[in-house]
Parts: C-alpha cells; structure tokens; sequence
C-alpha cells in the first residue's frame, strides 16, 4: 500500500502556536510539527484535506498532478477546500481532467463555491451505509478503489463519516475524526483485516474534554473491539492520528501506543509494513507508593478482550479508608475484567486463561509472612523462601500473559525494626529474582516510565 501521511495533527496542529504547555515546547524543541491530518494513496485519492495539505504533499516529495479522489469527512473549518481553486489555475492539463469529492452533504456544498466555471469536479454527497467505486472510468490513473462509507461518532448525525477503502495494493479504515465507534460501524468491519488503520487519539490524558473525540482511555477500548471482530489483526498497521497537544510529548504516546499494537509517526512518512516485535508474556511494574504502577499495569492489558484482575490483598473489613481505596480501583477497570481476590497466584499462572494483572506482590508476601508468622521468626524464613521459589518458578513457565505490579521499598531509610529490615530484604529479592525471569521489566517514579 502506497500510503503517505501528510499530516496526522488535529484541527490546530501539534504545537499549537499559541500554547506553552510543555507538549507544545517539547514538539517545538524537537522539531517535531504536524499539520491537520492527511493522507495520500497511490497519488491518486486524497484522505481529507486543509489549507496546509497541498504544501504538506510536496514537501513530503509527491505533487497532486495525479490526484482523481478526494474522500473527506466532514466540514469544519479546518477542512477548507482553497485546494480546488489551485488546481484550476494550475497551467497544465490537470484541470481538464475529472475529480471526485465525496464527503457528506455539507462538506461537499463547502466545495462547490471553490470550483471554477465548467470545472470538471464530481461532488459526491454520500451518508453512512452508502458504497461506490471510484476510478472504474479507467482513465490514465483509473486504478478503481471500492469505498464503503461508515459512520462517526461525531457532531450531528450523518455531519461525519468513515471510509473503508480497498485498492490493488490492500485495505485501508480511515477513522480520523470520530468518537467511540458505534456498534453498526464495528459490525460492518467484520474480517475486514486492514492493511493501515488511521485512528484518530486526540485528548491524551485529558478524559474530562465532553467532546465527540477519542483519548488514550477510549482509543485502545476502541482497538480492543476492531480486533474482536477481526477488524484488527497482528498484520495491521494501526497508527494514530488527529493528534493534538493534549497528549504526552511524542515519546511517552509512542510508547503507550507500542503497548497496544500501535504507533505515531511524523508527517510525511511513507508508510510500509508495520514494524513488528514479539509481545512479551511477562510484564513486571515496579515502584514506590503513588508512582503511577497501576495505572501502568492497567493500561498495558487495555486492550485485552478479557482481563483477570488478581486481588492480593486482604479484605478491607472495618478499615473505611481501605474499603474507600478498593472501591476506587473497582471502579476504574474496565466492566469486562473480572476480578479474583486470592494469594494462591500458582494454579492461575499455571493454567490458561486471559491475560492476568496481579495487583500487588508486595500484598502477597505481606500475606505470606503473615501465615507463617515470620516477622518475628527467623525459623519460618525457609518456608516463606519456599512459597517464593514455587511463585518464580510458576512464573518462569506460565503460557498466560500477565502483568505483575510490586513495590519498592529499599531506597528510603533503613528500617528502624527487624521486622521493618526482614521485608525490605524479602521485598528486594523476590522483585529481583522475578526481573531475572521477565522480559518486560517497567520502573515507575513521578508518574513516568523507564523500561528496565
């Protein structure tokens, strides 16, 4: 597929001129700058447009001589066609030739005051559910592309649209501007097995925006369900777009994305197949208190058809706080993980099943000291080392995906108790033996993330 992305920034860009939020000084710093999103295939069928995508294309070496399509989403200000007037002043045979815009009916009545008189210009008013091919006239760039229209999440009914392209070189979802995918959208992606999806990620951690837009909480639940009904498979390349400042720096999103099968790339990529790696089985989120290690751990599985949340702690029984802070995290996780409060980590591990988050490790050797009665000791210390040799090993030959958080607790002070010392060694050397066992092995401080 010959698919070019000439911009992948939402409405005002990343940076935003007018901002000095540490997004925008961190794009600005790099260099990194994207105009509104844009996409190019085969030179011949443009993916929305702006003021900025005739520049965009031939800086990213390609000139819109070839161009037969134009598929656009909705109208919005950002969307201004000012591009058809160019064309028809364009002193060669360019403006002779025929061209498609389809895009909803008032995107296309935006067009039409743009158009030169006797401009040979096709406007396509099309709504969800409609289907046409274009380039079947087999012109001199005829190649035919089939285009099924689905619908947005987004503004007034039937304003936005979808496409779901097919040409010679693969299949396409263009999913640039949208809320929450309807269901019918989703069913109609049934075994599409796309090449390239463009997905839009525009709010970052900014979840409380009340706008018809996708943030890093609803995008990998939006993923989750493309690949369900086989949308989404291992070979898409599924890149996200319509990026704005309210993300993290360029950085931090992709490595987010890398987690769910995604990726963000600069304007102007050329885009081939996508890069692939092994997912890793074993994921060990390490930190202190407030790091940001749940939440790490919760993301890492968003993405996941089912999750098994593994409780290790004790119930809260009259500790209101305790109860207070169980609550939170009950409400947090997705409806469709189920949760399992237990320390007996061993038959899970060694059985199949959904992915696993074990929340936490510091919980279950707490628990298992307790049992023992090995605070204060010394004799039972070999069977508490025995019920951590059994865990290491189980975790070493699990086939099940799982995602393990714990704390760490040797940087601070030295405990003032012997106690306080036996669980800061312990602690320190289960997190250390299952690092040596684990191919994913994530540090969390401040809310950011190291991979160890």
């Amino acid at each position: 597929m010959d698919l070019t992305l000439l911009g992948t920034g939402s409405a005002d860009g990343w940076p935003n001129p007018h901002c000095g939020c540490a997004s925008c000084a961190d794009a600005r710093a790099t260099g990194t700058l994207r105009g509104q999103t844009a996409a190019l295939l085969d030179g011949v069928l443009l993916l929305d447009y702006s003021h900025e995508t005739p520049y965009a294309a031939q800086r990213a070496g390609h000139d819109l001589t070839r161009l037969r399509h134009v598929l656009v989403t909705h109208a919005r200000p950002d969307h201004w066609p000012a591009f058809l007037r160019f064309r028809s002043w364009a002193r060669s045979e360019v403006p002779g030739r025929p061209l498609d815009v389809v895009g909803p009916p008032e995107a296309v009545e935006r067009c039409r005051p743009w158009l030169a008189p006797d401009s040979p210009v096709r406007l396509h008013a099309v709504a969800a559910g409609d289907r046409l091919t274009l380039g079947h006239d087999r012109g001199r760039d005829g190649t035919a592309y089939d285009v099924r229209v689905l619908a947005a999440d987004h503004g007034d009914p039937g304003a936005t649209v979808l496409y779901d392209v097919t040409g010679p070189g693969g299949r396409l979802l263009h999913a640039a501007e949208t809320g929450p995918l309807t269901d019918h959208t989703v069913e109609a992606t049934r075994d599409a097995g796309y090449d390239v999806v463009l997905l839009a990620e525009t709010f970052g951690d900014h979840l409380a925006h009340g706008t018809d837009h996708l943030d890093l909480a609803t995008f990998p639940d939006q993923l989750r369900r493309l690949r369900e009904v086989g949308a989404v498979t291992d070979a898409t390349d599924v890149v996200a777009v319509h990026l704005s400042h309210h993300n993290p720096p360029t950085p931090e999103l992709s490595r987010r994305l890398a987690d769910w099968g995604a990726r963000v790339v600069e304007d102007g990529t050329h885009l081939g197949p996508a890069p692939t790696r092994p997912a890793p089985l074993r994921t060990l989120v390490l930190g202190g208190a407030r790091s940001g290690k749940s939440r790490e751990a919760e993301r890492l599985l968003a993405t996941a058809p089912e999750v098994t949340y593994v409780a290790t702690g004790y119930p809260p029984g009259d500790d209101g706080d305790w109860r207070e802070r169980v609550r939170r995290h009950q409400q947090q996780r997705p409806a469709r993980w189920t949760t399992e409060e237990t320390v007996d980590l061993l038959p899970l591990l060694a059985g199949d099943g959904p992915a696993l988050l074990v929340d936490c490790l510091t919980l279950w050797l707490t628990r298992v000291l307790d049992r023992h009665d090995a605070w204060e000791s010394p004799q039972a210390l070999p069977a508490v080392e025995a019920e951590i040799d059994e865990l290491v090993a189980a975790w070493r030959s699990t086939r099940r995906r799982v995602v393990a958080v714990s704390n760490e607790v040797g940087q601070g002070i030295v405990p003032a108790t012997a106690s306080g010392r036996l669980f800061r060694d312990a602690m320190g050397r289960l997190n250390a033996r299952l690092a040596a066992e684990t191919e994913d092995v994530r540090w969390c401080v401040a809310g950011r993330v190291t991979a160890l």
